[in-house]
């Protein structure tokens, strides 16, 4: 939940993109430089940013051989949604309860402390934390090991059973929920867990999952952000000891006593330290303060080491890669916790929303009968169903193994971005002037609805990378190997007219022929569960034809612009955007088939329409605008799961002290 001043620290470098090598003239392919290095050298890319863009893209592929092929990127459900001939629904229905494991005591006690704290305003310190009294008894329940195995003293809970729950602390308060995130997923927590040796995670696991240490992740820098090979922290051997030298931004969760993930250098090469901090700031650890609208309730500042000593086996070394492969591993996990968070966000909204629009009058009717605000209700209920959705599936997903990267961008995209409609044009918009008081839950977060949308990697950012991801086995498997023969023949680029070419590519060309032809009469064959709407029904066909028919569109334009595709970045977007939207359509028809209230049916009927006219840019028909208003009625009269115990703020805010 760290951003940076260009974006979020999780930033993926708009350059990491999937690129044609096909045929480009006299091209060298080495072992040691990444796809996507060699790709931009051949593009005309200066030696240094193809070089600092290729050490970032092997992080990535090094974080891909940590899975099995079958849990890796292109064997994923979306994977194959967009590249196979055929899909089974199977692969999309993710949705298996959380069984009840013992880990819920554990939950359910943490909920009681943070919602008493609340109705008793006795959350926040004197200087607007969460106090640390609130801290301790959250760890005293076993809050901060959720994620920690139990033979560390943790919880060992399943992802997806995380993942839901803090859907139920975001309720509550979201910045509880949010820093429970911080330290299990972004934070010292999974890199231990992950990456750690025995002596290790015996050391450092017990005092995470206590909460006698909570933990951050420091990777920003004054001018490193999105490329994370600017990092200039250092950590220097002397003896058994590194002396770390450097200033980190925008951390999360840091304080003094606590522990902290820190990418340095060692060596010139990228690195991650587990560094313990002492109780008091000294003149080798200060913590710099500036002024944050967002994660106002949060530590949040700048650290300076000025030789701070840490000793050698404080390093995390993975089995392949470096510091950044370590770096990379943990954002997955963050992007679905802020996907789970936003939907308990926006049912805070909703909670809130409800009673003003029972109460507010216009013209002698309460404006809860008026079609436009019921149509909001209904927007607001289906975007929080869509979030459910994503972050079921792909807590899921992780928990059986997948790595899920791009389902998880999938995620942390539609939740930031639904976060910030849901804000602005329902929340806001409904409650007129008064949002703009001091004590209206608007104004008072307003940032915090906002700044999601850059925390673990800005949205459009993230496109370019799902894109990237999508396209990168496509590349290497149909276009790298016509790139090599023709650079083996020494020829500057294909003529599909010249007899010469067309013999030396004959192989290369016959296989791409193959795929081009498979997927033109490829067939997707849906299966249906017996409860799904009929209205869902036609949404999940809709998202699945569209998903199949983005792999000829992807390759035409692998084809048209070769090396120059990196530069096409709107263009990218606009079709990755496309194939996120569809992809929250399917997912979110496919769980309405799963659930039994009807309010909640209907609100993914709503959303998924919506959805589906954005991306065929239509107007909404007369029957689906009473849709909206129909399931927003039903909203007023019988309210939302997950609403009811949800504290809501005053109907009238004073208009002065």
């Amino acid at each position: 939940m760290s951003i940076s001043p260009n974006g979020s620290r999780h930033d993926t470098d708009p350059e990491l993109l999937m690129i044609d090598k096909g045929a480009y003239p006299f091209a060298t392919f080495t072992e040691q430089a990444t796809f996507t290095e060699q790709a931009l050298r051949l593009g005309g890319k200066s030696e240094e940013e193809a070089r600092r863009i290729g050490a970032v893209d092997a992080a990535d592929e090094h974080v891909e051989r940590l899975y099995s092929a079958r849990h890796g990127t292109a064997n994923s459900p979306l994977h194959e949604a967009v590249w196979n001939v055929s899909i089974a629904a199977d692969r999309f229905r993710f949705f298996t309860p959380c069984p009840e494991l013992p880990v819920r005591h554990v939950m359910q006690r943490s909920l009681d402390i943070v919602r008493q704290h609340v109705g008793e305003r006795s959350l926040l310190d004197e200087k607007g934390k969460v106090a640390d009294r609130v801290l301790r008894q959250l760890g005293e329940a076993g809050y901060w090991g959720l994620l920690v195995d139990r033979q560390y003293g943790g919880a060992s809970a399943l992802f997806a059973q995380f993942a839901e729950f803090l859907t139920e602390m975001a309720c509550i308060d979201p910045t509880v929920a949010g820093l429970a995130s911080v330290h299990g997923c972004i934070g010292a927590v999974d890199p231990v867990t992950t990456f750690g040796t025995p002596e290790q995670k015996a050391r450092f696991l017990p005092d995470l999952a206590s909460g006698a240490r909570l933990s951050a992740f420091a990777l920003t820098e004054p001018r490193a952000g999105s490329d994370m090979t600017a990092i200039k922290t250092t950590a220097e051997r002397v003896g058994n000891e590194y002396l770390v030298n450097g200033e980190k931004l925008f951390v999360t969760n840091v304080w003094p006593g606590r522990t902290l993930g820190l990418v340095c250098r060692i060596e010139d090469r990228p690195a991650v330290l587990v560094l313990e901090l002492p109780a008091r700031e000294n003149k080798h650890f200060r913590l710099k303060s500036y002024g944050l609208y967002a994660l106002r309730h949060a530590h949040n500042y700048g650290v300076a080491f000025r030789d701070f000593r840490v000793p050698v086996d404080n390093e995390l070394i993975p089995k392949s890669g470096d510091g950044l492969t370590i770096a990379y591993h943990g954002l997955n996990r963050g992007r679905v916790s802020l996907c789970a968070t936003a939907a308990g966000f926006m049912r805070r909204m909703l909670a809130d929303t409800l009673p003003w629009v029972r109460f507010r009058k216009t013209y002698g009717q309460a404006i809860g009968q008026r079609e436009l605000v019921r149509r909001r209700l209904a927007r607001m209920a289906g975007y929080i169903v869509a979030c459910d959705s994503l972050a079921q599936w792909c807590g899921n997903l992780l928990d059986q193994g997948y790595r899920g990267e791009i389902e998880c961008i999938v995620a942390k995209v539609f939740a930031s971005e639904s976060l910030k409609v849901a804000a602005v044009d329902f929340f806001m918009k409904t409650h007129g002037g008064r949002a703009f008081l001091k004590g209206h839950p608007f104004g008072d977060n307003v940032h915090e609805f906002l700044a999601p949308s850059i925390y673990e990697g800005e949205g459009e950012i993230l496109l370019l990378a799902l894109f990237k991801s999508l396209t990168k086995e496509h590349a290497v498997r149909y276009f790298e190997p016509i790139s090599r023969q023709m650079a083996a023949a020494g020829l500057f680029r294909p003529n599909l007219f010249h007899p010469r070419h067309l013999w030396l590519l004959r192989r290369q060309l016959w296989e791409y022929a193959q795929w081009w032809l498979t997927q033109q009469i490829r067939c997707v064959p849906h299966q249906h569960p017996p409860r799904v709407a009929i209205g869902l029904n036609r949404c999940a066909d809709y998202a699945a034809d569209l998903l199949g028919r983005s792999s000829l569109e992807i390759s035409a334009m692998m084809r048209r612009h070769q090396l120059s595709l990196a530069d096409r970045q709107c263009r990218m977007i606009e079709v990755a955007e496309r194939i996120e939207l569809a992809t929250v359509i399917l997912v979110t028809s496919l769980y309405a088939s799963t659930q039994e209230d009807e309010t909640v049916v209907m609100a993914a009927e709503c959303v998924c329409a919506e959805l589906m006219r954005r991306l065929r840019g239509t107007r909404p028909s007369d029957r689906e605008l009473r849709t909206l208003a129909e399931t927003g009625a039903v909203l007023l009269d019988g309210g939302f799961p997950g609403i009811a115990d949800i504290p809501t703020s005053q109907l009238l805010m004073p208009y002065w002290d």
